[in-house]
C-alpha cells in the first residue's frame, strides 16, 4: 500500500514543480496542487485503508483488559 502512496506523492510533486516553473503558473498554484491532489486525498485514503487495523488493535486492547 505504501509503495502506491509514495509513487502518487512523487507524481504530485512533479505536477507541483511543473506548475511552479511554468510560464503562466504560480507558486500558490503549485502549493494548492500539492495539497489538493496529494496530501488531502492521500491522507484520507490511508486513514480509510487503516480502519480495519485500528479496529483490530482496539479489540485486542479491550480483550487484554478483561
Amino acid at each position: 500500500m505504501y509503495i502506491v502512496a509514495i509513487a502518487w506523492m512523487f507524481v504530485v510533486t512533479l505536477m507541483s514543480v511543473v506548475e511552479a516553473t511554468a510560464s503562466n503558473g504560480s507558486v500558490l498554484g503549485a502549493i494548492m496542487t500539492f495539497f489538493l491532489y496529494g496530501v488531502l486525498p492521500l491522507g484520507l485514503v490511508i486513514y480509510v485503508m487503516g480502519t480495519p487495523l485500528r479496529a483490530k488493535q482496539r479489540q485486542a486492547q479491550e480483550d487484554s483488559k478483561e
